[in-house]
């Protein structure tokens, strides 16, 4: 989990250092072309293709559609913003999806938990500073990136079991390949990519890949509970990418809020470990992760 949470804000590096040379939509659909390229042979060698098919099931699509959605304001956002800020914002995914849960499954959720959330929160808004004069408008869009990172783990809990992790993975990055496309065409005015600029796609789609893996094979070979906690350390990799790469350093309210996001993130973990016999339920091996 830990390599995981490292190579998706490498991914987000690159896609972030892209940007700077062509528009967001045609960097991510050319992320998108090279996530497809390797992650097509790898459904095929681990002899899964025959349940490729299954990616057309409608929870599948409905997934799909709102990690879309996800990936859409999590790319405009981090175009604009640092990445250790829309990281950060991006963090608070799973109060929402304990909230979602609440509201829609009427699953409980206890005073604790519930409390824990709210602070949660109020470290996003710490980070984002609405209001302050370093407030970015765009964090609106780290906010809805994050409700539709919630929405794609709720509805993740019902995609048949028999629906592979690859093959589910294959079906965002086609999806999202499609529509940056269709985005790129109707709101951009396409740039011929230097080789900076491809590399840096090709490389995006490649970490992209391996933090799918990585991801699957964390809640594979241990419980939830024991590893979920880790993918809060996405924050702390990318507070080390906006000083390394960006030279952005975090202003003393955002690190505080970025503490208070991890810090109740793991109490909410701690809680739920508590209350359950048996390992916490993993929605599916990339939940609470946004493919980016």
């Amino acid at each position: 989990m830990l390599l995981a949470a490292g190579v998706f804000v490498g991914n987000d590096t690159c896609m972030k250092l892209a940007m700077e040379d062509a528009p967001p939509f045609q960097v991510l659909a050319m992320r998108g072309l090279a996530a497809c390229i390797w992650c097509l042979p790898l459904v095929l060698l681990t002899g899964q293709g025959r349940a490729l098919p299954l990616a057309a099931s409608p929870w599948v699509v409905l997934r799909s559609l709102f990690e879309l959605s996800a990936i859409l304001m999590f790319i405009l956002a981090l175009n604009q913003m640092a990445i250790a800020d829309v990281t950060a914002i991006l963090q608070i995914s799973p109060f929402l999806v304990l909230l979602g849960g609440w509201l829609i499954w009427g699953e409980r959720i206890g005073g604790g938990r519930l409390l824990l959330i709210v602070i949660g929160i109020i470290g996003a808004l710490m980070v984002a500073q609405p209001g302050s004069s370093t407030a970015s408008p765009f964090a609106i869009l780290g906010f809805t990136a994050a409700l539709g990172a919630a929405a794609r783990d709720i509805a993740s809990r019902k995609v048949a079991a028999n629906v592979p992790a690859l093959v589910v993975t294959f079906a965002v990055l086609l999806i999202v390949m499609v529509a940056a496309f269709i985005c790129m065409v109707l709101f951009e005015h396409a740039v011929m990519p230097e080789p900076r600029t491809l590399g840096l796609m090709a490389l995006a789609g490649f970490l992209l890949m391996c933090g799918h893996a990585f991801v699957f094979l964390a809640f594979r070979l241990a419980p939830a509970r024991a590893v979920a906690p880790f993918n809060y350390s996405s924050t702390l990799w990318a507070v080390v990418s906006g000083i390394v790469v960006f030279g952005h350093f975090p202003d003393g309210l955002a690190l505080a809020g970025m503490a208070l996001i991890i810090l109740t993130g793991l109490g909410v973990i701690l809680l739920e470990g508590r209350t359950r016999q048996g390992p916490l339920p993993s929605l599916d091996p990339d939940a609470s992760v946004i493919s980016k």
